[in-house]
């Protein structure tokens, strides 16, 4: 059920952040520093905190304190990254959407950039390209201009933070996060794809992606497992809603893509052998059960990249030999 929110008086703002907030007392600050400095002053702050134990609360308050125009805070029982961030959509009045993990932080004229953008090419969505901060080193991630829906599924950066989203678009087709579900950008960013049908891109680093080790997407279990839920959750989706047959080359494409390569190097690293074997099992069954022929997918056999080359001579048995490799390489 999708909560409708009517504004009463004042302008609609142009952009609407959503910004879950967990336990990131060390980080939280430098976040909202870059979010209430904005170039594009008609913005709201939506800050979601998803029930966190330390002192994020009482950081996020004096924020709201201070800068009560722009900021809606509101607090729920802790449910994950998509349950907060689904929270939010709702009470978001702005033409568009973004959203922003709170310990991450962008440059200040991002959302300037990114909605002018918008604006000038009457975009459904725009994304930018940005930065992978590690302790020690800084790496730019620049991401292809993609010319359709095809490619843009075939080649898309499936983060969510790095978009500028219609709030329309969004409402109309009530696609939310998976709750409870690691990988969640992947479903929300492959389910979203068909409805956009002008994407633009602002080709600068605006975003600062803070790499934590004692991230909880950095230790890989058990729950290394729940990409195949998400992939499964987006093939169901594009049957269910007749999409399956205009995208099915790359969909076959993705699905392998996923499994063999971001996947597989998850699941090489999880220590407990006997869930690390299981995984690796199950990722060779579900790939040939789910897309039997991928090995003559169109894309893999014809687009020239190491990555397509490395898949095309994966077999049962260079799986096997991959799998080990991968699992010695740090």
């Amino acid at each position: 059920m999708v909560l409708k929110i009517k504004i009463i008086g004042g302008n609609m703002p142009k952009v609407s952040i959503i910004v879950p907030v967990y336990n990131v007392e060390k980080y939280v600050k430098k976040c909202l520093d870059s979010l209430v400095n904005q170039t594009l002053e008609d913005i709201e702050i939506i800050i979601v905190n998803d029930g966190s134990t330390d002192n994020s609360k009482s950081i996020v308050l004096e924020y709201k304190e201070k800068y009560s125009a722009k900021i809606k805070y509101f607090e729920k029982e802790n449910g994950g990254l998509s349950d907060a961030r689904n929270f939010g959509i709702p009470h978001a009045t702005g033409e568009y959407i973004a959203f922003l993990d709170s310990d991450d932080y962008v440059e200040l004229d991002i959302y300037e950039k990114m909605y002018n953008k918008a604006k000038l090419e009457n975009s459904d969505m725009v994304e930018c390209d940005f930065i992978w901060e590690y302790t020690n080193k800084k790496h730019i991630d620049i991401g292809i201009v993609y010319d359709n829906k095809k490619d843009m599924l075939t080649y898309g950066r499936v983060v969510a933070w790095n978009k500028l989203i219609k709030r329309t678009i969004i409402e109309k087709y009530k696609i939310e996060f998976p709750k409870g579900l690691r990988y969640e950008d992947v479903e929300y960013f492959y389910k979203m794809l068909p409805y956009y049908n002008k994407v633009s891109f602002v080709k600068e680093p605006l975003i600062h992606y803070i790499q934590r080790e004692s991230s909880i997407s950095k230790v890989q279990n058990e729950r290394t497992k729940e990409i195949f839920i998400v992939l499964n959750n987006v093939i169901n989706y594009y049957k269910e809603n007749d999409l399956y047959e205009d995208f099915k080359e790359e969909l076959e494409y993705t699905y392998a893509r996923i499994l063999l390569c971001s996947s597989l190097f998850r699941i090489v690293k999880i220590k407990d052998k006997k869930v690390k074997k299981i995984l690796l099992n199950k990722t060779w069954i579900s790939l040939n059960e789910k897309f039997p022929n991928w090995k003559k997918n169109k894309i893999l056999k014809t687009h020239k990249s190491n990555k397509n080359l490395y898949m095309r001579t994966v077999n049962k048995f260079t799986f096997r030999i991959y799998s080990f490799i991968f699992s010695i390489v740090k």
